[in-house]
């Protein structure tokens, strides 16, 4: 049976195999980017290694639509490519951990995957599981 300790547990596992790291280098609060030095093929090694063991399969796209939620590019991100207001309070929902007010003009719609922490990883995975199972 899977559990939310054990998804935990293996979620940081497969990270720290992606990434030829030792489990104990990685923990929730990490950043995959800045913190664990993740990049976009790591990241999918990170999603498959996951499927794999946890059975649970997450797509980049679906990480993409959880941060966006349901804004439009438009909405989302402003003309000069800085993530709007409305994009950081969608931001704060998929990302409880950010400070919306302190990102407020200076989020770059680029450096949003620099927010996205092992923590995010597993609560998705954990989500999807849940799902699964009903």
């Amino acid at each position: 049976m899977t559990t939310p300790n054990t998804i935990c547990e293996q979620v940081c596992i497969q990270i720290a195999a992606a990434l030829g790291l030792e489990p104990d280098e990685v923990s929730p609060e990490s950043s995959l980017v800045n913190d664990l030095g993740a990049e976009s093929l790591d990241l999918l090694d990170m999603l498959f290694r996951i499927d794999k063991k946890v059975g649970v399969k997450i797509a980049m796209a679906d990480i993409t639509s959880h941060l966006q939620g349901t804004l439009t590019n438009e909405e989302f991100v402003t003309a000069d490519g800085y993530v709007s207001q409305q994009g950081l309070a969608q931001l704060k929902q998929a990302l409880p951990q950010i400070d919306p007010a302190e990102l407020d003009g200076k989020l770059e719609s680029s450096s949003i995957f620099t927010l996205f922490t092992v923590q995010n990883l597993i609560d998705m995975v954990q989500q999807r599981a849940l799902v699964a199972v009903a």
